[in-house]
């Protein structure tokens, strides 16, 4: 029990590295099957002990963690010498010198990092904003592939040796799995359906504002990659995920192919991952680097202040859904940056290229497949101050990859009859005519209606680029 008298709520235990790719590997061969069994093994043993544990348990006294309200970080990494036991024998305290051990050292500075992020951007201090002692394990395990937050402290693996390098060596990760505790201070989002994958990707966004932020880089430098620092030479992929581009950071055959989808067109209906939060985070992920490469500048400074605006603002319902979460980063970026600012329209755009429709119920679709390659697309653009129109007419298998795939999740959806439902003529304005007998499409759209996205897209298309 609490304070308050109440019962805790059990706390998630989140994991850097999906189950449904650890299940990959432990098809291949070995030793990594043999040590995506382990991992699977002890993760689902972890999860389980979690869920049976009391607040005063496992997972420890909260008073124990806490230390005075210092403008300073507080750190203490333990090792578990590849062990399965937590926390392990203490190696380095807040202030302590480098050890030599480079588990030990990236964990301590990319705590540092973390902290660095959340004090001097935001003005918190710590996860729970009161001067939390930030409390991390290395080694543990052997061949451990995964990095988690407990409720209680970082815990991290070496990796394989062949797939994945150490956890520690990713400061992305050490930011995403500390946000998780941030989270659990604030919002605390129920950790199933889109809600759990919104925490998943509010945890991805601050991870990736660590890395950037630490790095001094803006929205359009920046890789947008989670877990690009782990996978070794011969893996055939640059990260576990990509925010800008869902579905494209790996293509190999022993992690199989990057499943996450960049739109509501191909949202994962699954029991799986708690409810595929790891699979369809990739949807809010992508409408946040959409807007902050859109806004431009340090990401950390316009969008991500609103990210975190919503987090702390009191309003974020536990078990909030993609489309409500939508509306209120919409909402506090009007009341930020003004309701006509480019920052409000850039998160606005974000939102409506990934499908969702702020403020209304996120609706699900009902399993339609990609519209078939050979499908004939007519794009046809009118109107503009000299009137001259341009069009092309071809397969979606003419069209380069990325925007082919794009084309493919766009006419399965519902979103351009959506915008061309409210979309009203302009004078000297551009419209876009879209036409697909496959799929029984033919609308129009005059191009202020259209997110910039989608502007882009259609240009692309119609110069052949």
């Amino acid at each position: 029990m609490h304070a308050g008298g109440m019962t805790r709520p059990r706390r998630p235990v989140a994991q850097i590295v999906p189950p449904y790719l650890l299940r990959h590997l432990a098809t291949t061969t070995e030793p990594i099957a043999e040590f995506a069994r382990a991992t699977l093994t002890r993760d689902h043993r972890y999860r389980h002990n979690r869920a049976t544990a009391t607040a005063t348990g496992a997972g420890g006294h909260r008073s124990a963690m806490a230390t005075p309200a210092a403008e300073a970080p507080s750190r203490r990494i333990s090792d578990a010498a590849n062990a399965q036991h937590l926390p392990g024998r203490t190696v380095r305290d807040e202030g302590a010198p480098a050890t030599g051990d480079a588990a030990v050292d990236e964990a301590y500075d990319g705590f540092g990092a973390t902290w660095k992020l959340y004090k001097d951007v935001y003005g918190r201090n710590s996860i729970d904003g009161s001067g939390l002692r930030l409390l991390g394990t290395v080694h543990y395990g052997e061949g451990y592939q995964n990095a988690f937050w407990n409720g209680t402290r970082m815990v991290f693996g070496d990796g394989d040796g062949e797939i994945f390098g150490r956890f520690t060596a990713s400061l992305d990760v050490i930011g995403h799995e500390l946000t998780h505790g941030v989270v659990e201070h604030t919002a605390a989002l129920t950790y199933s359906g889109q809600s759990g994958a919104l925490n998943e990707s509010i945890a991805d966004v601050f991870g990736v504002l660590v890395k950037q932020y630490s790095l001094g880089q803006d929205a359009a430098a920046a890789d947008w990659l989670i877990g690009g620092d782990l996978l070794l030479p011969g893996v055939k992929g640059v990260a576990l995920r990509s925010m800008l581009h869902p579905g494209t950071a790996y293509d190999d055959p022993r992690l199989g192919k990057d499943p996450q989808p960049d739109s509501m067109s191909g949202y994962v209906e699954t029991t799986d991952d708690n409810g595929g939060v790891h699979y369809n985070s990739g949807i809010p992920n992508r409408a946040f680097a959409l807007a902050a490469t859109t806004i431009g500048g340090p990401a950390w400074e316009k969008a991500g202040r609103v990210w975190y605006d919503v987090l702390t603002g009191g309003k974020l319902k536990a078990g909030a859904d993609f489309a409500a979460f939508a509306q209120l980063t919409i909402t506090a970026a009007a009341a930020r940056f003004g309701a006509d600012s480019p920052e409000a329209a850039g998160i606005r755009d974000g939102w409506t290229a990934v499908g969702v429709s702020a403020g209304s119920t996120t609706t699900v679709p009902s399993g339609k497949p990609p519209v078939d390659t050979e499908a004939e697309l007519l794009l046809r653009r009118t109107g503009g101050f000299a009137g001259i129109p341009r069009q092309r007419q071809a397969k979606l298998a003419e069209l380069p990859a990325r925007d082919r795939r794009t084309w493919q999740g766009l006419l399965a959806d519902d979103l351009l009859p959506r915008l061309a439902a409210e979309s009203s003529p302009r004078p000297d304005a551009f419209a876009y005519c879209v036409t697909c007998i496959a799929v029984e499409l033919d609308v129009e759209v005059a191009e202020p209606d259209l997110p910039l996205r989608l502007r882009r897209l259609f240009e692309r298309t119609l110069s052949g680029q």
